[in-house]
């Protein structure tokens, strides 16, 4: 499928009142069409894997074009620079968030990029290595437990970003790597009750918001059952 026609049907599945819906969840409102998530995945599902159309919808510039973008690349074919252009442009969460999903944590550099990006400044640069922590601990089954508790000072590091969007995911990176196991699940305990102790308002609700969810019933249900 060429570029201007995937742009095309694009404008096409767009719907206004989706984006004013957007907005209010915190969605960057620029550039964007109201797709939903459902026919994206249909339309990536209809062109497969094509890196360079990847690479003109990401240029584009168009919200749904960059999601769609990070659901039709190769991640064999991505570089180290790919991923650093491109989470420089990231101006929402939504698209940081589905494009680590979706193709960043396929590729073989993500658990370096994860640890380098949470050292950025920049906030959705930030969110994209922990938002990268949280795919890899989701999706990722053949890695140790090792790689993981590597990731839990800079967990602890990042928990004092009062940003609204690296605070969240901070705490969704340390609930999604003590979901994976119970061992994973101790040691994720263990470091939000070290959290809770920092005299910060953003440590504290993420420690507490994550011991509630890793703690609870159902959570420790499926862990040991």
């Amino acid at each position: 499928m060429e570029f201007k026609d995937v742009l095309k049907k694009i404008k096409s599945l767009g719907d206004p009142k989706n984006v004013e819906g957007m907005a209010r969840f915190g969605i960057n409102p620029k550039d964007t069409y109201g797709v939903s998530i459902p026919n994206l995945r249909k339309l990536a599902k209809e062109i497969g894997k094509d890196h360079k159309l990847a690479g003109q919808l990401w240029d584009s510039g168009v919200h749904e074009a960059r999601i769609l973008a990070g659901m039709i690349d190769d991640p064999k074919l991505v570089t180290e620079g790919q991923m650093d252009a491109w989470i420089a442009d990231f101006d929402s969460w939504d698209v940081c968030d589905q494009v680590c999903m979706n193709l960043f944590d396929k590729t073989p550099f993500a658990f370096e990029k994860a640890k380098e990006w949470v050292k950025r400044s920049e906030e959705f640069e930030k969110r994209a290595g922990f938002a990268l922590m949280s795919c890899l601990a989701w999706h990722d089954k053949e890695s140790s437990d090792s790689k993981f508790i590597a990731f839990f000072p800079l967990i602890k590091n990042g928990s004092t970003d009062e940003r609204n969007f690296v605070k969240k995911a901070v705490n969704w990176a340390l609930r999604q790597i003590g979901k994976r196991n119970t061992n994973l699940n101790k040691a994720a305990i263990a470091v939000a009750e070290e959290i809770q102790k920092l005299n910060s308002k953003p440590a504290k609700w993420i420690a507490t918001d994550a011991i509630r969810e890793l703690q609870s019933s159902s959570v420790q249900k499926r862990l040991h059952g």
